[in-house]
This record gives structure tokens, C-alpha cells and sequence, in this order.
């Protein structure tokens, strides 16, 4: 079981907006070093929704390249078409990639009958690890715990990334799947709390930028040293709330260049950190220990 911080990881680009495949080595790199302990490749972090099919393998055929092992990685291959789905998830499986992360298909709302036979479909069409993605307030569409726990029965559905924030919903998926299936945080704000009460990790915006306090924190959230993990969140905090002032990624890639590891890239529609914004997000920085 893939557990800990899981970075949602950025792609790095150049001010043009082609892909900088230097900056995004020494990204992997990085994180490998400072205790990141598994790297999601082309998620909503690294706007898998600007990435063409081609651009999304290429980017997760060089993480996997540049970790070469030392950590897993996980293939964000989720798309609102199921053969383009299963296409993702098949490119991904052949670049050798650990698992894949699948959100819930955007924007044509489907229904939880729908989600399930989606899932199904993918999972029974490449053997390979797949994680269920569920993020209503980017999609438009909510995976309820009972199609989650139905869809846990599924050899290779071995986990969900619930991204609501609802400690409720947590529970509720805990109490319904087996002791194998991996529930992990998708809100950074939560996910202290959630990993205390039985989630396995947290896939991460701000790991980012502060993947080894953020490692720490997931590290003594899962072994239930709930002061030591609650502290750590506490210098966080700020980071959680500030990184999400406009839409992910644009604080986070802005924070990033701010720190001298990627460009001042980022495409369309998608545009870079509002002026008005920087200070606050510069001030949110400095208190948790960030240069």
C-alpha cells in the first residue's frame, strides 16, 4: 500500500508554455530528497486539463524515468471520456508507472451508476493499480461513500482520494471498504484529521513547496502521534488555505518561482498569480518557514 505525502506534483513549463523537462527533474529529484515518499504525476496540479494525451504520457514516462525507483509513482490518467480514460491508463501502465489516479469524469455529470460502470470499465481493461479520484467542487460531479465502497470490491480498485474535505465522508468509506483499500486525503486542510482517524495519506498541493515538514506531518498522522502531527499542520495552516487564493495551480506554480525551482509558466485558460494576491501568499510563506 502507497502511503504518506503524495505530492500533487506540478508540471513545470517555460514562459512560452512548453514543458521544461530540466526543471521538472530536479522537481522529482527534490522531492525524493526530502522525504516525499510517492510522486502523482499530471493530476489537477499538473494541469492535466492543459496537457494534450501525447504531452500527458510524454510527462509521465520522464517522472517515472527520473525516479527511477526510489519512490512510487502514481499516473493521474482520469478523463469525462472512458476510452480516453483507458487510454491514459494503458500509456501509463506501459511507461511503468506504480498506480493511476482516475477523477470522476467532469462536466457531464454522470450517475453513480454511471461512475461505477466507468470505473469498472477501466479497471477491468488494464491491470493495474487504480486509485478513484473524487473532487466535486473542480468536477461537478460527487462519488458517493456507498459507490465508493461498491466500486472497493474490484481487484485492482485499491484506493480513493476524497477531496470534499468531510471528515464524515472519511469515516463513513473507512467503516465501508476493507482494511487493504486506501482512503487518502485530497484537501491538505483536513488531511491531518482524516490520517488520524484512519486514512492512509494525503496527495498534496503544498507539498509542493514544503514537502519535508509535510512528510513529517503524514508520517506521525498515520502512526496516531496526533500532537506532533497537529503541530506540524498548525505551521501550515496558512499555506493550506492561501495556496488555493485562485484556482490550483496558479498559487502554487507562483510560489514555486518565487523559490527559484520553475518559471513563470503556466497555459491557458489558466493565467499566473494575480498581483494583488503575491504578498499574501509571499506573507503565508515566510510564516511557515518558507524562503
Amino acid at each position: 500500500m502507497i502511503s504518506g505525502s503524495l505530492v500533487a506534483l506540478v508540471t513545470p513549463m517555460k514562459r512560452d508554455g512548453s514543458l521544461d523537462w530540466i526543471k521538472l527533474d530536479r522537481l522529482v529529484d527534490m522531492h525524493v530528497e526530502q522525504g516525499t515518499d510517492a510522486i502523482v504525476a499530471v493530476g489537477t496540479t499538473g494541469e492535466s486539463a492543459t496537457l494534450d494525451v501525447v504531452e500527458h504520457s510524454q510527462v509521465i514516462a520522464r517522472i517515472v524515468k527520473t525516479v527511477a525507483g526510489r519512490v512510487p509513482v502514481i499516473a493521474g490518467t482520469g478523463a469525462n471520456s472512458t476510452s480516453e480514460a483507458i487510454e491514459l491508463t494503458v500509456a501509463a501502465k506501459g511507461h511503468g508507472a506504480d498506480a493511476c489516479l482516475l477523477v470522476t469524469p467532469y462536466y457531464n455529470k454522470p450517475t453513480q451508476e454511471g461512475l461505477f460502470l466507468h470505473h469498472k470499465a477501466i479497471a477491468e481493461a488494464v491491470d493495474i493499480p487504480q486509485i478513484l479520484y473524487n473532487v466535486p467542487g473542480r468536477t461537478a460531479c460527487d462519488m458517493l461513500a456507498e459507490t465508493v465502497i461498491r466500486l472497493s470490491k474490484l481487484d485492482n480498485i485499491v484506493g480513493v482520494k476524497e477531496a470534499t474535505g468531510d471528515l464524515s465522508r472519511g469515516q463513513a468509506i473507512l467503516q465501508g471498504v476493507a482494511a487493504d483499500f486506501a482512503l487518502y486525503s485530497g484537501d491538505d486542510a483536513t488531511a491531518t484529521e482524516l490520517m488520524l482517524i484512519g486514512a492512509k495519506g494525503n496527495i498534496s498541493v503544498t507539498a509542493n513547496i514544503a514537502p519535508k515538514a509535510m512528510a513529517e506531518m503524514c508520517k506521525a498522522a498515520i502512526a496516531g502521534k496526533a500532537s506532533k502531527a497537529r503541530e506540524i499542520n498548525q505551521a501550515l495552516s496558512c499555506l493550506h488555505d492561501n495556496l488555493f487564493l485562485e484556482a490550483n495551480p496558479i498559487p502554487v506554480k507562483w510560489a514555486l518561482s518565487e523559490m527559484g525551482y520553475i518559471e513563470e509558466g503556466i497555459r491557458l485558460p489558466l493565467t499566473w498569480l494575480a498581483e494583488e494576491y503575491r504578498e499574501v501568499l509571499r506573507q503565508a510563506m515566510n510564516s511557515a518557514g518558507i524562503q
